[in-house]
């Protein structure tokens, strides 16, 4: 539309004589998308982006729909016309149009309205859980992994609570699949289009069944959670493949979407010139190869292969790539793709070895070699626009992912990134002064941050992924900064979001009056709701302070979904794996000459976090895959902050003067351990 209608001098002259028209980011102002996209897929029953909406002068709306060709066709109706009918349909029947307007309101607040019904529980979990698998197991794509058949999203909230699932299934035959509906997912997509085999990262999803050609956008929600979720296949499978993935991931975050002043860029767009004098850009122009090109780039025998060979020959079969371009043209209906290459690793590594004769690791160096040219090459190219906006929520995402991949993989470097990007947020998406997020900062000249003229406050999705981004922080890092601004944020989002009457958060503050309705996501998507997430700090931040509330909270939440959960939970898978931790005990970990009572769950243990004894446990801790534990590390100076907030820690000590794990369980501890054997035994799911 924007190429179609809005260059249109026609169309504009239209658009400004009749309206005062308004872009909106709906990165940058969820809250304002999401309240029109519920009238525009109320009222014309789909949705979808570019969304044009027409509203009141007091912002009601009145009329809506997606997309919009500029002239009429045989079987739809112009953007031109509709701008030129409402124009005078407003002239006409501008009472009509208001009374419509105010009864479609009404409509949607009864229905899009998410609250506890009666004295409504949170729903088992048991059977929430088998039900949420059996329907991921029946939409899940045997061959080539993923929940559909095209287009396909990457899905990180089904592939968590595939992994939950699994833990806490493990001796069964459901268990079993769904742990190989994870891994061979994750591992299909790393072999994929949608993997970026060069420049690194994922692009935003696959538009055919196979995860060969994709849409070639990067955003950052992407990368963080595929980086977590590509370390917990690490640590469940100890598959060194998967750990490789997450080193790519956050390479590409490092180099492409890293500030100077330690935040994370949202986005890099999908289409670019093709070359410095075209005129025209093209999706994926930055990615694709023609066989020409990469034989003229890879021309090289290879010594000890099959005679004859050169780098490209190998390159071309590992990697798919056909003389004549290999995207099936029912896949690129503008022929942006036409006789070009997305790279797609056709082959195991032995099978491509043994066709030109070559050892397995000698087939390894040379395509990293090929990768490293390819890669010099491709900085030539034209850059795809980089979208340098920097958002809390999917700083927060980001962070985690550092964060969980440093555990993972033992790399502080990561960690370290992690705690750069957390220090980013407090210097320019919080205000000390009112104790609040911010939504969104921008790169300014001279590699400046800056922020709006009016900043946009925080959404709750910005303190939800923030917070449990500072859980994930503290727990790899032990700095307990990070756990105190957490447990502020919560009680800060509990004070702006939490709904008292129908119970949950709402997406939206309380006091923006220009927003029509409040209301809450109940639907995990490319990001979790942050209601899911909510569950999941929710119970974090009781283990941490010992404030039960948090815990009651959790559960209104659940059963404020109770519906749905039962229903329909594959709408919510992340809210699904929050209903098994609330229902199970939550594992503790406190490494301290330690808590008023401890809590269901907890495994402290006592010693000097600097101590090697100490270190061991923690890479004990970091290496096994729990979905249901917290860890905590406190001893002598650095411990004030966790013996104020949990006094039972105070008794804890350890054996014989050596780090020492307990196991809490019923609101007792177990006996003390000092055994890293042991220990990983209490962690097992």
């Amino acid at each position: 539309m924007e190429e179609e209608s809005f260059k249109s001098k026609e169309i504009g002259d239209i658009m400004n004589e009749h309206f005062v028209c308004i872009k909106v980011d709906r990165e940058e102002r969820p809250d304002v998308d999401k309240v029109y996209m519920t009238f525009v897929q109320a009222t014309s029953g789909g949705g979808g982006w570019p969304m044009s909406v027409w509203l009141t002068p007091d912002l009601k709306p009145f009329a809506g729909g997606t997309y919009f060709p500029p002239e009429d066709g045989v079987n739809h109706v112009g953007f031109r016309t509709v701008l030129l009918r409402i124009a005078e349909q407003w002239k006409e029947n501008k009472d009509a149009l208001l009374g419509s307007s105010q009864r479609i309101l009404e409509a949607l607040r009864h229905t899009s309205e998410i609250r506890v019904q009666g004295q409504a529980s949170p729903p088992p979990a048991k059977e929430v859980m088998d039900t949420c698998f059996q329907q991921l197991s029946r939409s899940y794509d045997e061959e080539y992994g993923g929940f559909s058949k095209c287009p396909k999203f990457p899905s990180p909230v089904n592939l968590n609570f595939l992994f939950t699932y699994w833990a806490l299934h493990q001796t069964t035959p459901e268990g079993a699949r769904a742990l190989q509906m994870a891994l061979h997912t994750l591992k299909m997509m790393a072999l994929g289009g949608i993997h970026d085999h060069i420049g690194q990262g994922f692009h935003r999803y696959s538009i055919d069944q196979h995860w060969h050609v994709p849409h070639f956008e990067k955003m950052l929600y992407d990368q963080g959670q595929l980086a977590a979720i590509y370390s917990k296949a690490f640590q469940i499978s100890g598959d060194e493949f998967f750990a490789d993935v997450v080193r790519d991931i956050l390479l590409y975050v490092s180099r492409d979407l890293s500030d100077q002043a330690g935040g994370f860029y949202s986005a890099q767009d999908a289409d670019s010139y093709p070359t410095a004098t075209s005129r025209e850009k093209r999706e994926g122009a930055f990615c694709v190869w023609a066989a020409k090109e990469l034989r003229a780039l890879l021309p090289d025998p290879v010594e000890g292969a099959t005679e004859g060979t050169t780098l490209a020959d190998v390159f071309m079969h590992h990697y798919g790539v056909k003389e004549a371009g290999n995207v099936d043209p029912a896949r690129d209906p503008y022929q942006e793709l036409k006789g070009k290459n997305v790279l797609i690793v056709r082959c195991a590594p032995e099978l491509t070895a043994a066709k030109f004769g070559l050892e397995p690791g000698r087939l390894s160096t040379l395509l990293q070699e090929c990768q490293q040219r390819l890669s010099s090459a491709r900085a030539q190219r034209p850059q795809p626009h980089l979208d340098t906006k920097m958002l809390a929520a999917w700083n927060g995402l980001m962070i985690s992912g550092f964060a969980q991949a440093g555990a993972a993989l033992s790399e502080q470097g990561y960690v370290s990134r992690a705690a750069q990007a957390a220090a980013f947020l407090r210097t320019h998406l919080f205000d000390p002064d009112s104790g609040k997020l911010l939504r969104s900062c921008y790169q300014g000249t001279h590699n400046s941050v800056e922020q709006g003229a009016v900043p946009i406050q925080g959404f709750l999705e910005d303190y939800v992924f923030v917070i449990q981004a500072l859980f994930d922080l503290y727990e790899v890092s032990l700095e307990q900064g990070w756990l105190e601004w957490a447990l502020h944020l919560q009680h800060m989002q509990d004070k702006l979001f939490w709904d008292p009457k129908g119970f949950a958060y709402f997406s939206t503050e309380a006091s923006d009056p220009s927003l029509l309705l409040r209301l809450k996501d109940d639907q995990d998507g490319a990001e979790p709701a942050p209601n899911s997430v909510a569950v999941t700090n929710l119970l974090r931040a009781a283990c941490y302070s010992g404030h039960m509330d948090w815990v009651e909270k959790a559960g209104k939440i659940l059963a404020a979904f109770s519906e749905r959960l039962q229903k329909i939970p594959i709408i919510l898978p992340e809210m699904v794996r929050a209903t098994a931790v609330f229902h199970h005990t939550l594992k503790q970990l406190c490494f301290l000459p330690p808590a008023t009572y401890p809590l269901p769950g907890q495994v402290v243990i006592c010693g000097d976090p600097q101590g090697e004894d100490t270190k061991e446990m923690l890479h004990c801790v970091h290496s096994v895959f729990s979905p249901n534990k917290v860890l905590m590390v406190a001893d002598g100076d650095n411990a004030g902050f966790l013996y104020r907030q949990l006094p039972f820690l105070a008794s804890l000590e350890r054996k014989d003067g050596k780090a020492t794990a307990y196991v809490c369980s019923n609101f007792t501890c177990s006996l003390p351990v000092t055994s890293v054997q042991e220990l990983r035994g209490m962690l097992s799911p």
